[in-house]
This record gives C-alpha cells, structure tokens and sequence, in this order.
C-alpha cells in the first residue's frame, strides 16, 4: 500500500454541468426531430490539458517507464502529469465561473472514505501508518478520482481513456504470458508476477486486475472503428486471460469465471455471436492451460492439493480480521494497519486480510464499511442507471405537460452512441463484479483498480443527464413563446 504516487487525470470542459445553449438548441417545429448538436459528440475546439494529463498519468500508472528504462526514476513524471491536470481543471473551471469541481454521490462517497481513514487514524495501533496511508496512497486516489468525473465528459472521451487503459494493460498481460513461457520472473514454484511493479507485480493483483479490465478489452475490440483495432484488442484481451492463468491466482480464476458469466448475460442479447464467438475460443484456450494450474485451482476445494499451505493460513487471516473487527468495531486498528496488528495469541503475524470488506472493517471499523460498501452499490447500479437514461435520451419518452401530445422529444444520442452506451454498461457491470469476487481474496480497498472502474462505471451516467437536463430546459425556453401566445 506504500506504493509511488502515479498521479495524472484530465478536466473535461463542462463537466456534469449542463452543455452550452447553442449545443442544444431546440426548433419549436418539427419537436420530434434530434437536432444534430445534441444527436452527435460534442467537438472539442481546443486541447483540454486536463484531459491530456490524466490521459499521462494513466500511461505513468500502468506502464510504469521509472521500472523498465534506466535514470526514468529520477523525474516524476506522474506527479507531474497529475499536476498538469489538476491544475488545468481548476483553472478551467473557475474560469467559465464553475465551482473547482462537479460533486457527484460518488466522489462524496470516496470523500467519506478519506475521512474515516483520518477521523479513525488518532485510535489506529500506528497512527503515523495509518496517516502514511491516507498521505502516501488515498489522497492521491481522491485528487485522480476528483479529476476523472472532471475530464471523463463525452463519449469520445471515454472511449479514448479506455482504449489507453486497455492497451497498458494488454502490454503488461502479453509480458506476464512470455516471461512464464520463457521461465522468467517467476515465485512460488513457477507462478509469474507482474514484470513492472505497483499495484501488477503481485501474481494475484495481476490476476485480479487482469480480470477487471477483460471486459474492457471486449468493448474496445467490439466496437474499434478498423479491423486491426478489433484484432489487436481481441489479441489483448486473449493474453490477459493467459496473464490469469499463469499467476496461477485461484481468486483470478473464480473471479475469470464468474465475470465472464455475467459478462455473456449481459452482452447476449446485443452481440450473441460475438459472445458466442468469445466463449468458444475461451473454451478452446483453457485447455493450453498447464496441468499444475488445474491442481492448483483443484486446491479451492481440496486441501491436500494445497502444498502451499496458503488456503489454510487464508482461512486463519479470516478469522483474525473478523476478531479485530469485533475488538474495534468502531474505529478498528487503522488504515493499512492490521498487518501491524499482532496481539497475542495471533497466528498469521505481519500478514495482511486478503479479503477487502474484512480489511475495511477490520482496520476502519462499520464507519470505513458502511462508506465502502457506498462506493460498492454505487459502482454496481451504475450501469441500470445508464440504461435507465438511455431509455430517455433515445427520444422514446412520453411528452412532457408543455409539449403537444404528438410532441415526441429530441434525442440526445445517435443510434450508434446508444448501443455504445448500452454495451458499456454491462461491459462495466461485469467488470466490477469481477473486481469484487477477486477482491475476496485481496486487501485492495486502498488501490487504484476500484476507483478507476468507478469511474468509468459513472461517467455514462452522468453525460446522459447532463444532456438531458440541456434538452428540457431548452424545450422549456421554446415551449414559452407559445404558451403565452395560448394564454392571449
């Protein structure tokens, strides 16, 4: 959790605030046709050095150059990036007259949780740790998180910002998958770790952030714009399915499987045969898989597969954190510390929970959990609550009482953006269940994974309702004229 600082986001122009009112412009005839401005992505006149920056500092976080290029250690080039961006964001902002940034429920919740880490770090059994923690990781968590629902403002957006996230992590996916083949980089008995370090260099942080970010990858290649786009993202979605099973990670696996049920669910009734396509080749690439991954993956449910020892010590950890919760219920032992938490009679000392709601509640208490758990539901309604707008923002809503009764309102979307949208919402929903049943297994609470894919999870959301908020006050100022004319 003393991981570097790999700061970078970038600031959208508008933000969550409604588009300008030459953007939306409503014709008081024909009402049932989209204005163009409205229909299409919003064209950016001008580099938004915000953006720019959280798009660098996303690169410095997954590429990290400073562990592969030698005298790279030297410059900060994340602070720098997060620096460049931050920066560009509040001075954009307050220069169009906006408050420093948009408030949104999960930028509170995130806010909530930072300060339950300092509210309970006076009571933690290292209060300097626990404040390390907030200093050394999550506030910098907070500043990237707060310059994301800043920058992530249109579709082209987000779709670039996930295309970046894509292939920093299929590079690092497609060096796990030859470093095992050529037996390099390899711990426990031939399980490959990350070949960078930070939040990939854990052989199970790998798996889990390989996980993650598959469903990302399907997105990108489902919806690239050229064929090699679509090839090279399909290829690197295959080497982060290879990067799983050779971590060996038994939390990857069930965390693979499960998200890619989710992940068919919600896609088949958009894209069938590319689903169907995906399982076939997922099926025919399991077999590859080496024998010792199967016995390995055979020890979840049989303990004398497991010549590790570690299912048995998880199980300890388990009980131990949820003995430490029950000791401090309300303030628990502090932020990243219950790894310093050895009291007598504990077994597995200097170990952390590997399981992220027990080290919530263990090192923060049902204050820190309840704000979590915030964060949780919010991430995993987010894409109903896309889907819910979309519904609206498609132009098949009912009129409104100042609209005629044949009115119908503009749309918001293009066909194309709509079915973007859709996928991107159950891409995500995977995604984050997916995170979460790999989480089970890890103490990830502080990290930057969840906060990214929050992020990402939201931010349709939030450029529906802002586009749909436009579209009713314009239909509003040119419903006026006539309502006036009708009262004369």
């Amino acid at each position: 959790m003393s991981e570097r600082l790999a700061f970078g986001y970038g600031t959208a122009r508008r933000g969550g605030e409604a588009p300008a009112r030459a953007a939306v412009r409503v014709e008081p005839a024909p009402a049932a046709q989209a204005p163009a401005a409205i229909a299409g992505e919003e064209k950016e006149t001008k580099r938004d050095w915000a953006f720019f920056g959280l798009l660098a500092f996303t690169a410095v976080l997954y590429f990290r150059p400073q562990d592969q290029i030698p005298g790279m250690s030297a410059v900060p080039f994340a602070e720098l990036s997060a620096l460049l961006g931050l920066t560009a964001m509040v001075v954009g902002r307050l220069a169009r007259g906006l408050a420093f940034t948009r408030v949104t429920p999960e930028l509170i919740g995130v806010a909530a949780l930072g300060f339950v880490i300092l509210a309970t770090a006076p009571f933690s059994v290292w209060p300097g740790g626990a404040v390390g923690t907030f200093t050394d990781v999550f506030v910098k968590v907070l500043l990237i998180f707060t310059l994301m629902v800043n920058t992530l403002t249109t579709i082209e957006r987000l779709h670039r910002f996930m295309t970046v996230v894509v292939i920093a992590t299929g590079y690092l996916a497609t060096r796990a998958v030859f470093d095992y083949l050529r037996g390099f980089n390899l711990v426990e008995n031939g399980r490959v770790q990350g070949a960078v370090g930070g939040m990939f260099q854990n052989p199970n942080d790998l798996a889990l952030n390989m996980v993650a970010l598959l469903p990302l990858a399907l997105l990108v290649a489902l919806h690239a714009k050229t064929t090699w786009g679509r090839l090279g993202a399909a290829f690197l979605g295959l080497m982060m399915v290879g990067a799983v099973i050779v971590s060996y990670s038994r939390g990857g696996f069930v965390g693979l499987a499960v998200m890619v049920l989710i992940l068919g669910l919600q896609l088949a009734r958009r894209r069938p045969a590319a689903v169907g396509t995906a399982a076939i080749l997922l099926l025919f690439a399991l077999p590859f898989a080496p024998s010792s991954y199967w016995e390995r993956v055979s020890s979840i449910t049989d303990d004398s597969r497991d010549a590790t020892g570690s299912r048995e010590a998880r199980r300890i950890l388990l009980r131990e954190a949820w003995d430490t919760f029950l000791a401090f219920p309300f303030h628990g032992v502090g932020a990243g510390q219950f790894q310093n938490y050895n009291p007598p009679g504990r077994i597995e000392i200097w170990r952390e929970t590997h399981n992220v709601l027990l080290q919530v509640a263990a090192e923060l208490g049902i204050f820190g959990l309840a704000a979590f758990g915030y964060l949780l539901w919010r991430a995993l309604t987010a894409g109903r609550a896309t889907r819910r707008l979309l519904r609206r923002a498609s132009g098949s809503s009912p009129p409104k009482p100042w609209q005629s009764p044949r009115a119908a309102e503009p749309a918001v979307v293009s066909p194309e953006q709509a079915s973007y949208l859709d996928a991107h919402a159950g891409a995500m929903t995977a995604a984050i269940v997916g995170w979460f049943i790999c989480a089970l297994f890890a103490s990830v609470a502080y990290a930057w994974t969840f906060y990214y894919l929050l992020a990402l999870a939201a931010a349709p959301r939030d450029i529906l309702a802002g586009r749909l908020a436009a579209r009713s006050a314009a239909a509003k100022r040119a419903a006026v004229p006539h309502l006036a004319e009708a009262r004369v």
